[in-house]
């Protein structure tokens, strides 16, 4: 920057000097010296570009990693009071915008305060009169720059706001596109999207609008200034007051402030921009995780698998959806829950991994309440099958071993240096690849009932399945979130419904499959059908989040109550079925 604001000096000198006499070395000198200046100032202002900006990329990297993390850690209430497309907003556009304020606005603001305050001394020294004339027009400056910039700031945060309805909807519909088609809705959903692009692009006119006037009317007041400075100083310099030299300099630094003062209005409008975005994107990294490791939380020996419910009562939002829970289960047995929709069955056994949290000291596992265990120790002895499946978009063998702790491995042309679970996944894997299992993804398979399908794919165990599984049919997604959990080889496995999109030839097969693995597990069943859980060591019946019945398949049906109700009519659907 130095190099460039010597410039107008020697532009100044050499009309001065050039004025008392022309020479051919001045001639040549002149030249190659403001050539040089201007070369050396081209070569540090890369240099500062490229460190500020690289350092902005660098910042901008660790943000979206700590965005990232806090996003993972957050429970299941975080994702149900916020849509997945407001954050995929937040973590790109926002971010972006935030990204602007550690770069270029850094890097204009810097140029600008700092040329500012060596131009400031040199105007002064070559006419103070001129210099108090330049700074006339600087109050109206300010003026357009703070209601510009207000103006900015508000309909900038409301823009974000609003690109964040338009990115929940595209990922809805997208998410939902077998609905959509089923519906028959593609038009409708396209016409909706179009209501919704059309007024994000009419929100962002308007804004347009202030930012893009804010340079023009920076330019107006500021070209007052310079003509009442032509018109002075021109008179000045033609009486001898001040020498063209000097002139042409004040003109050239004039120049060099103008530039540096619209610079500054750009960064007022990032700033506007950013600071709407920064406010927007640490809503989210402020939100502390409700389920976390706890401070007396400390690496507890190998969980064996004993789960006691001990006097719970859980509300879930305000809203009490178990009471007075009491229930022991001891280490390798398989405890079956039953009963209406409604219950509070998946509610009772999302509580063992934390995935929602009970009152300390309500559920136990080995004895410790599970606060007292660190959050990955807990989750990683369990294998977990929700009642919503989800796979990601990758092969089936990727798919499968999720979630498997990696050891050193000869993959990928016999690298044996140990790879993270995530690079593992993201490469084809063998059948027999265990990954820290005693059970690789071929066995797991087979015990979730998958293998012979697999054998069917075109490419096998790596055969893609889509985005959220889309390639595979609901029996089959759900087969794989069995053998994800199977191979883990978990010491507490929970089966929430998992078997409710399979034929009942297959259930039995799978049923038959999971008892060997069941027996040095405990095992946590949730179902509605009576097939699923008859073999179970324990059947509890729910009803309005209490249990109503329990004992073995035997016991409650000889009690002749809602479980054995529940038998009844579920015998006479299958013999209505098998009639038709």
């Amino acid at each position: 920057m130095c190099f460039g604001l010597l410039v107008p000096y020697l532009v100044g000198t050499a009309v001065d000097d050039l004025a008392a006499g022309i020479t051919w070395q001045k001639i040549i000198f002149y030249p190659l010296v403001i050539l040089a200046a201007n070369f050396c100032s081209g070569i540090f202002l890369f240099l500062q570009r490229r460190l500020l900006i690289n350092a902005s990329r660098h910042i901008e990297y660790d943000m979206r990693e700590q965005f990232y993390a806090s996003l993972v850690h957050q429970p299941l209430e975080f994702f149900h009071n916020n849509r997945i497309g407001d954050l995929m907003a937040r973590a790109t556009n926002d971010l972006a915008a935030v990204r602007q304020i550690v770069g270029p606005m850094i890097l204009y603001s810097f140029q600008a305060i700092f040329a500012l305050l060596i131009v400031l001394p040199i105007l002064l020294n070559i006419s103070v009169k001129l210099t108090l004339l330049m700074l006339i027009p600087l109050p109206l400056v300010s003026l357009t720059v703070k209601f510009l910039g207000e103006q900015i700031h508000k309909r900038f945060e409301k823009i974000q706001e609003f690109f964040s309805d338009i990115t929940a909807r595209a990922q809805e519909n997208l998410s939902g596109v077998r609905v959509v088609r089923a519906y028959a809705q593609e038009d409708a959903e396209i016409e909706q999207f179009q209501v919704l692009n059309r007024e994000y692009a009419a929100k962002n006119l308007q804004l347009v609008k202030f930012a893009a006037a804010m340079r023009p009317m920076l330019f107006f007041f500021i070209g007052l200034g310079f003509v009442v400075i032509v018109a002075v100083g021109v008179p000045m310099a033609v009486r001898g007051e001040i020498t063209a030299g000097n002139f042409t300099s004040f003109i050239l630094y004039l120049q060099r402030m103008i530039w540096y003062l619209i610079a500054l209005g750009y960064v007022v409008n990032l700033w506007q921009r950013g600071t709407a975005s920064l406010k927007r994107f640490n809503a989210i990294l402020e939100t502390e995780p409700t389920i976390d490791d706890s401070p007396e939380a400390i690496k507890q020996p190998p969980i064996t698998g004993e789960i006691e419910f001990k006097d719970l009562t859980f509300a879930y939002n305000g809203k009490p959806v178990l009471h007075d829970i009491d229930l022991k289960i001891e280490r390798g047995q398989t405890v079956a829950f039953v009963g209406k929709t409604g219950s509070g069955k998946s509610t009772l056994v999302s509580l063992v991994p934390r995935l929602l949290e009970a009152p300390d000291g309500n559920v136990l596992v080995d004895g410790k309440p599970v606060r007292d265990f660190k959050v990955q120790q807990l989750r990683s002895a369990i294998g977990f099958v929700p009642q919503e499946t989800f796979l990601f978009s990758d092969n089936l063998s990727a798919n499968i071993a999720f979630g498997v702790e990696a050891e050193p491995l000869a993959l990928a042309g016999g690298n044996d240096s140990a790879r993270s679970q995530r690079e593992l996944t993201s490469v084809a894997l063998p059948p027999a690849y265990a990954g820290g299992s005693t059970i690789s993804v071929q066995k797991a398979a087979e015990i979730a009932g998958l293998a012979d399908d697999i054998e069917d794919f075109p490419n096998k165990y790596e055969q893609l399945v889509g985005e959220r599984g889309i390639t595979l049919s609901g029996g089959q997604k759900q087969r794989t979130a069995i053998a994800r959990a199977v191979m883990r080889d978990p010491k507490i496995l929970i089966l929430d419904d998992s078997l409710s999109a399979v034929d009942t030839y297959t259930e039995e097969r799978i049923l038959k499959n999971l008892r060997g693995v069941r027996k040095d597990r405990t095992t946590l069943i949730v179902s509605h059908r009576i097939s699923t859980i008859r073999d179970a060591d324990l059947i509890c019946v729910m009803a309005d989040g209490r249990i109503i019945e329990r004992g073995t398949h035997e016991e409650l049906l000889l009690l002749d109550g809602e479980y054995a109700d529940l038998y009844e009519r579920q015998k006479l659907e299958d013999e209505l079925e098998a009639t038709d």
